[in-house]
C-alpha cells in the first residue's frame, strides 16, 4: 500500500462528507429515485460517488474502483490489484429523512484483504478510521469493542432487506425472535458502515445482517483493528473470500461472537 494512501482517505472521506451535507442542507434541490424499483438512492449520492471516483483517478490512476452507484459490476473481478470499495452514502434513506445516521465509506484493497478503512459520517463529524495492524480510531482517540460478556445485556443492532417478500422474510423474523429472546435489545439504526463501527467504539455489542461489500469493507477492517470478532453465521461458500463475502455477517467481541453465533444458527433449525 502506498504510504500516502491512509492520509488521502481521510481527506478524501471528510471532502464528500462536506458535499453531501451541503446537498441536504440544500433539500430542495434533493430528488429521490428507486434503484430497481426497492432502493432509494438520491442525487445526491451520485454527486458523492462521482467526486470520490474523480479523485481517486487523479491520485491513482492505475487502481479498480468498486463503488456502488457507478460501478458496482466490478463484483466479478478478483480482489488481488489495488482495488477501492465506495459506499458515498451508506445509509441513503436516513439521509433522505434527515436523520444523522449516515457516512461515507471509503475502503482500500490489495492482495485480497483491506488495507485502509475510513468511515465518516459529517453530521456529527464522527471520523472512524484504520490501517491494517495499527489499531482502531474515532477522530483522534482509540477505540476498541466494549468488553460485555453476558447476551442478556447485549445491545445488538440488524438491519432489513429492500425487498420484503414472505419467504426472505420469515427467517430473518425468526432471527429477530430469538435475538431478541436471549438479547438486552435490538437497534436498527440504518446504516451498516455505522453499526460496525459502533461495535467496534463500545456503542453497540453485536450486529449481524446480510449486506452489500460497499457497505462493510472499511467498517469490517475498523472492527477488527478495535479487537471485534467479524465472521459469517452461516458457511462461507466453498471458493469465496472470507474477507469479501457478504452474507450473514456477524460481528461482535470475541466473548459475544461465538453465543451470538450459536443463537443465529439455532434460529435456522
Amino acid at each position: 500500500m502506498h504510504h500516502s494512501v491512509p492520509d488521502f482517505t481521510r481527506q478524501l472521506a471528510r471532502s464528500a462528507g462536506a458535499l453531501i451535507r451541503a446537498e441536504r442542507s440544500a433539500l430542495e434541490g434533493l430528488t429521490t429515485a428507486f434503484k430497481g424499483g426497492t432502493e432509494l438512492v438520491t442525487n445526491a449520492d451520485l454527486k458523492a460517488d462521482q467526486f470520490i471516483c474523480d479523485a481517486i483517478r487523479a491520485q491513482f490512476p492505475g487502481h479498480r474502483i468498486l463503488a456502488e452507484e457507478s460501478a458496482p459490476e466490478l463484483l466479478v473481478a478478483g480482489y488481488d490489484e489495488p482495488l477501492w470499495i465506495i459506499d458515498p452514502i451508506d445509509g441513503t434513506v436516513n439521509f433522505a429523512h434527515d436523520h444523522d445516521q449516515s457516512a461515507v465509506s471509503i475502503a482500500y484493497a490489495e492482495n485480497g484483504r483491506i488495507e485502509c478503512g475510513v468511515v465518516f459520517n459529517p453530521f456529527v463529524d464522527e471520523m472512524f478510521h484504520a490501517v491494517q495492524g495499527q489499531g482502531a480510531w474515532l477522530n483522534e482517540r482509540r477505540i476498541q469493542v466494549a468488553q460485555k460478556d453476558s447476551l442478556r445485556r447485549a445491545l445488538v443492532a440488524t438491519g432489513f432487506p429492500y425487498i420484503k417478500s414472505r419467504e426472505i422474510l420469515t427467517p430473518i423474523v425468526k432471527r429477530l425472535a430469538l435475538v431478541l429472546e436471549e438479547c438486552g435489545d435490538i437497534r436498527r439504526l440504518g446504516s451498516a458502515a455505522l453499526d460496525i463501527c459502533w461495535v467496534a467504539m463500545g456503542r453497540l455489542d453485536g450486529y449481524y445482517e446480510s449486506l452489500s461489500v460497499w457497505d462493510f469493507a472499511a467498517a469490517q477492517l475498523i472492527a477488527q483493528e478495535a479487537g471485534a470478532r467479524y465472521g459469517h453465521f452461516k458457511p462461507v461458500p466453498p471458493g469465496v473470500s472470507e474477507v469479501f463475502h457478504n452474507e450473514h455477517i456477524l460481528v461482535a467481541n470475541p466473548t459475544l461472537y461465538p453465543q451470538l453465533l450459536d443463537l443465529l444458527q439455532r434460529a435456522e433449525s
